[in-house]
């Protein structure tokens, strides 16, 4: 039974959650815990590493995109204490963001001859000119967006700027109780992405991938690794749940954090 989803994202980054619709969504799942792993932002209401808000444990996260040199990964950072090199990473990547926004919402508006509704403050991301793409009068819906305009092969894709893993990975070690590795199958070699793990602490063992996946790779890295295991959702919506931690594993983690 998951008791624990450790992968939600909030309006903060590009969910569309926030502290107080956040209880009454993990009630709904039957969750006594979640975490809140915006992207590439730190919770400014968050104030401690684990908060309780009306009986549930929140654990403070983040979810950073790193370049591993071959492909670029998502790590997790759990139970969050905020340092200087953390903060300064942080808000270089979200100037970052609204550099990137704008220009991704320049191309579209020259390529559709359609204007857009974005707002371009931190925590700003594709997701959210993807819902202004489907909210114009451009012949694309949320998921047509992506692939025909502002997907990673589109005419209308702009890269953003990301730190080497080593950066990423040593930032997250000094600021959070547990750091590891997301989602290891959405990556173009997951054996591969693996292997980073050897200085990690914990690898997202649970994920609804949609799809069968060989875990038995991931029990291969936990074992030879000796990593926590971790799981969630990597909800944008309210729809918590979906994948996650039963009681004992959760309690590893956050004894650790």
């Amino acid at each position: 039974m998951v008791v624990a989803d450790l992968h939600v994202h909030t309006t903060n980054s590009d969910g569309t959650l926030t502290l107080d619709t956040l209880p009454e969504a993990a009630r709904r799942a039957s969750l006594d815990a979640v975490a809140i792993t915006d992207h590439d932002r730190l919770h400014p209401d968050l104030d401690d590493p684990i908060v309780d808000i009306e009986g549930l444990t929140v654990i403070h996260g983040i979810e950073l995109r790193v370049d591993a040199g071959a492909f670029r990964l998502d790590l997790l950072g759990y139970g969050v204490r905020p340092t200087a090199d953390l903060q300064a990473l942080v808000e270089r990547l979200q100037a970052n963001r609204i550099e990137r926004a704008r220009a991704i919402v320049t191309r579209v508006e020259e390529h559709t001859g359609v204007t857009l509704d974005v707002s371009f403050e931190e925590g700003v991301g594709r997701p959210h000119i993807a819902r202004a793409i489907d909210a114009s009068d451009a012949d694309y819906d949320y998921e047509g967006a992506f692939v025909h305009l502002i997907g990673d092969d589109g005419p209308c894709y702009v890269p953003r700027d990301v730190p080497d893993f080593e950066t990423g990975r040593d930032c997250l070690k000094e600021a959070c109780g547990v750091v590891g590795l997301a989602h290891p199958f959405r990556y173009p070699d997951p054996e591969r992405a693996l292997e980073c793990c050897e200085t990690l602490d914990a690898v997202e063992r649970y994920y609804p991938y949609g799809r069968e996946v060989d875990n038995s790779l991931v029990t291969d890295a936990v074992r030879r690794y000796d990593l926590l295991v971790t799981g969630g959702s990597d909800a944008h919506d309210e729809q918590l749940g979906l994948a996650g931690l039963g009681a004992e594993a959760f309690e590893c983690v956050r004894q650790e954090i």
